[in-house]
């Protein structure tokens, strides 16, 4: 099945805020993550693929049509899970799926093989039963998952998903991404960069609302070599440090703190070049653009 999203210089603004600027992507399958700082229009955007906004200015277009003339040829094929993601907490998991394939408009028969299935797919089927109310954190996000794949989506969009979640609910969340995407589009947006370096075969980078960057996450590995040092310094200097330079990551040792330090020239003469990951460069990036 056709499986192409694409936006063509797409606006949108409160008032005199510009919180999308000629946004411009063509996405297929896979796993798209969507970077950037917060502020930089992620959820804007998410909720205008989702069919919750309209853009001021562009288009969006699902497999050739034009979401704005018909929104519902996207809604069929769409799943969504949102930033603030809220449950009925009296209702079990299974009553609570039930409940949205009803108003997602699956017949009662296809619902209910459908609520089972997705619990499956989130490892839920043990607790369908229970209230929504008993469950954690990691567990509720499961069930935003579940009710998003409801309808067997083409588009699956998720938001911020594993803000909150402890490591091994978040190395969960991505073993679930990675084993949904097929050939459906998910869009995975985060500012969380291992996220993205987990699971995602494409990478668009936002900030201020523009688009910085659009490829795969190496591409943008490739574009900071030679901008990535490490650095030995005393514990007494890294304050005074980091307020002149990018740093993507400390490590104290005995004797002294090692610093990654990101920019267009070594900080120092005892600095040494290092291979750059996609933290490093999508600080390099957001450096480089004047983003950060």
């Amino acid at each position: 099945m056709p499986c192409e999203l694409i936006t063509e210089s797409l606006y949108f603004r409160y008032g005199r805020h510009e919180a999308l600027a000629d946004l411009n992507l063509r996405l297929g399958p896979g796993i798209v993550g969507l970077l950037g700082p917060n502020g930089a229009g992620k959820s804007t955007l998410m909720r205008i693929l989702a069919t919750l906004a309209k853009p001021s200015q562009g288009r969006v277009l699902w497999d050739g049509v034009d979401m704005a003339r018909n929104p519902d040829a996207l809604r069929t094929q769409l799943g969504y899970l949102p930033q603030d993601f809220g449950v009925y907490e009296a209702l079990s998991a299974r009553e609570f799926l039930a409940y949205l394939a009803a108003i997602k408009g699956l017949p009662n028969a296809l619902a209910r093989t459908r609520v089972d299935e997705c619990l499956a797919a989130v490892g839920l089927s043990d607790a369908g039963d229970r209230r929504l109310g008993d469950f954690s954190g990691g567990m509720r996000q499961r069930i935003g998952i579940a009710q998003a794949l409801l309808n067997d989506p083409q588009l699956l969009i998720v938001d911020e998903p594993t803000v909150g979640l402890d490591p091994e609910e978040r190395l969960r969340f991505r073993h679930l991404l990675t084993d949904l995407a097929g050939q459906r589009l998910v869009i995975l947006s985060t500012h969380i960069v291992s996220d993205v370096e987990a699971s995602a075969t494409g990478l668009a980078v936002m900030a201020k609302g523009r688009l910085r960057f659009l490829g795969a996450p190496e591409q943008l590995v490739t574009q900071a070599e030679g901008h990535v040092w490490d650095w030995l310094v005393p514990d007494t200097q890294v304050a005074e440090i980091r307020a002149l330079h990018t740093i993507s990551s400390s490590l104290r040792r005995a004797d002294g703190v090692r610093l990654r330090v990101v920019g267009e020239r070594a900080p120092s003469d005892d600095a040494q070049a290092v291979s750059p990951d996609l933290e490093d460069a999508y600080l390099w990036l957001l450096t480089r653009e004047g983003a950060r």
